[in-house]
């Protein structure tokens, strides 16, 4: 009888906000038993919403920069096959210009609209750790909402707290579309 009421209660939780110091946390082991503890765990909160936003932010900036190694990739021209510049050269849409490059050098250009967006190929290099990368910014995230879960009150406004001051250091960094 005593199992089937605890599994009841269990299954039976409210869903409202409380506040407690002695709310577990992601086990029955991490059960804060003082004040002290309770705000070491808060703390904790707050750190890893910060760590979040770094992690979106910091996805942001690999993704740049895995599209400038993709951009500055060297390709071998093939026989048989016409190459970049005759294409850009061919092309009805593109104008004539000049421009002076970064160490002030004029150079003359053919200036070309491009008319589709293209996926880069699959490389081990790059996808390999974007999905590393992505798995462990998932993995924070549904670490803060099983925290949330708790509706603890506490654990809540740590959460918001770490997630503002991790927007006010690094959300500079994020593009707008990452949530």
């Amino acid at each position: 009888m005593s199992s089937s009421s605890s599994s009841m209660s269990m299954s039976m939780m409210e869903n409202v906000f409380f506040t407690s110091t002695t709310t577990a946390l992601y086990s029955a082991a991490w059960s804060p038993h003082s004040t002290g503890a309770y705000a070491g765990t808060c703390i904790f909160l707050i750190v890893l919403a910060v760590i979040f936003r770094s992690l979106v932010a910091g996805k942001h900036i690999l993704e740049h920069r895995w599209m400038d190694q993709e951009l500055n990739r060297r390709y071998v021209s093939v026989r048989g096959v016409p190459t970049e510049a005759a294409r850009i050269a061919a092309d009805r849409d593109g104008k004539n210009a000049t421009l002076i490059s970064e160490r002030g050098v004029e150079e003359h250009v053919r200036v070309v609209r491009r008319h589709k967006r293209s996926v880069t190929p699959w490389r081990f290099s790059v996808d390999l750790p974007r999905a590393a990368y992505v798995t462990v910014k998932s993995g924070v995230g549904y670490l803060l909402m099983l925290a949330v879960m708790t509706f603890n009150v506490g654990y809540f406004l740590s959460i918001l707290g770490g997630i503002f001051l991790g927007e006010l250091a690094v959300g500079r960094y994020a593009e707008l579309e990452e949530h």
